[in-house]
């Protein structure tokens, strides 16, 4: 059984196929252990820490990420493959484990960074003015 899944944050969308396997989690066609930095490594491996192992060895899952920064995708692959999880166990204990532990991971987070406007340096920062 194949499952596909995705995931979003900020400008990063990640796409999941989850299928039976021997544990293999690959991001971009690489393997998830050579990604850098470690950080956006070991929160992309999140989900496998609140499930069983033997739900890791009996897995492969192949994440393709496009867009946004290292830990934008870091996050998008990470709701991703809890997603993808959950529908190919159809588990919902393992549902209700990741909500209780962080909502992000079944969740995705809607927030955008705001664009900047005319008369200031930020998006909602002015230039500074002087009279004397």
């Amino acid at each position: 059984m194949v499952t596909n899944t995705s995931g979003k944050k900020k400008t990063a969308v990640a796409r999941a196929t989850v299928r039976e396997g021997e544990g293999r989690v690959r991001i971009n066609a690489q393997p998830v252990e050579l990604t850098e930095p470690e950080l956006a490594q070991l929160k992309m491996l999140e989900p496998f820490r609140l499930a069983d192992d033997e739900l890791r060895d009996g897995v492969d899952i192949d994440v393709d990420v496009q867009g946004g920064g290292v830990m934008g995708q870091a996050d998008a692959a990470r709701t991703a493959i809890a997603r993808g999880l959950v529908q190919h166990t159809n588990d919902a204990e393992l549902r209700d484990a990741f909500m209780e532990f962080d909502r992000s991971l079944l969740v995705n987070d809607v927030r955008q960074s705001e664009s900047k406007k005319w008369g200031g340096p930020g998006a909602r920062a002015r230039y500074q003015k002087s009279y004397r």
